[in-house]
């Protein structure tokens, strides 16, 4: 999940050196050489001078420090001998050229979610190993959504994006449904991460009922986190709340279409924090503009939505820029996450969220 509004990177052979950091004299033997190789601004917000220090002393990271252009002549040295990329938002596709200035590689530790831009069928090829810090991220994803459901139980972005209501006292107000959090229904579209975490923080709420629809997901494991497992398409008549957190794959794509949407009880509020493609937008924006459902949107597609998009100016829809995923200080504790799996790396420990090529079948 890339930040919102996220400058470019610099040009071709930008490359940067840790403040106050030298790797002469701290380069231990047994230690394995590491690159970072992300954007430049990434680097700069994820890597402060505490985490620097930290990765100097769990690796042997030679100049540059980190890196986000992989093609200039001036590094082949130093990719022939790297052992570990700490990878983020802004690196290069591992494809088979590059791969081939680092013989050496054996893991790439991804500082952020999804490794798919990412990686290559050569990468899988040769073996080398792949981390996420996915589950880092998830926590800010989960607590935006949690925030979401109960906005949306009390209708409050909707009726304060509408003058009208809030000029009512209240006469207006229950255009946009029954306002309460009291035994409502929330479905949840995906067990992932992100999901998981979700029905766990719904918990909280008083008298809940929890929904989650998900082909691959253990009934067991579903019922004692506190929530029931069924279809899809039994599942949208009963929920309040239809929170989606499915991965964006082909098979998922428009899989909350018209025929879903108009499914949805009147007054239901569709949150996506997942993926824009996971939802038929034109679908969406008919419904949303009859009225007869309301929308809390992280995400869109396309991403971001035209100027003229009829969702910007709909009272009961709420679009943001992208905001859930980590930013700010939240990208610390995915940077402390790669880290952990570093020292893990260095010590021979298993990887505690290695990905594999089999994993991104069913995953982001």
């Amino acid at each position: 999940m890339t930040p919102p509004n996220r400058a470019s990177a610099e040009g071709p052979g930008t490359t940067g050196q840790s403040p106050n950091l030298h790797s002469a004299g701290r380069v231990r033997a047994g230690k394995p050489e590491a690159l970072v190789v992300m954007s430049r601004d990434v680097f700069e917000s994820q890597f402060d001078l505490e985490r620097l220090e930290r990765l100097h002393r769990l690796a042997q990271v030679p100049d540059p420090v980190f890196v986000d252009d992989l093609d200039v002549p001036a590094l082949d040295e130093r990719l022939r001998r790297v052992e570990v990329l700490l990878t983020g938002w802004g690196a290069p596709r591992l494809d088979g050229a590059r791969l081939d200035r680092m013989p050496r590689l054996k893991a790439m530790l991804h500082c952020a979610g999804t490794i798919r831009p990412q990686v290559s069928e050569e990468f899988w090829l040769r073996g080398v190993r792949a981390s996420t810090v996915a589950e880092a991220n998830a926590v800010p994803v989960a607590e935006f959504t949690l925030a979401a459901v109960i906005f949306a139980g009390k209708k409050a972005p909707f009726i304060a994006a509408d003058a009208e209501a809030r000029r009512s006292n209240g006469l207006r107000i229950h255009r946009y449904g029954e306002l309460s959090n009291l035994g409502r229904t929330v479905g949840i579209v995906g067990f992932s991460r992100v999901g998981r975490r979700v029905v766990d923080l719904l918990q909280q709420l008083d008298d809940i009922t929890c929904l989650v629809a998900d082909p691959y997901a253990d009934p067991l494991e579903v019922r004692a986190a506190g929530a029931e497992l069924v279809e899809l398409d039994d599942m949208l008549p009963r929920v309040d709340v239809l929170s989606l957190h499915a991965p964006a794959l082909p098979s998922t794509k428009g899989m909350i279409g018209a025929r879903r949407l108009a499914a949805l009880r009147d007054h239901a509020t569709l949150i996506n924090t997942a993926r824009g493609s996971l939802v038929d937008t034109e679908a969406l924006e008919a419904e949303c503009a009859s009225g007869r459902i309301n929308a809390i949107l992280d995400v869109t597609d396309p991403e971001p939505l035209p100027a003229d998009s009829v969702l910007f100016g709909l009272p009961n829809v709420m679009v943001t820029p992208h905001l859930a995923g980590s930013l700010g200080t939240e990208l610390h504790r995915m940077t402390d996450a790669a880290l952990d799996e570093l020292e893990r790396y260095a010590s021979g420990a298993p990887l505690v969220d290695e990905i594999t090529s089999d994993d991104l079948r069913l995953s982001a």
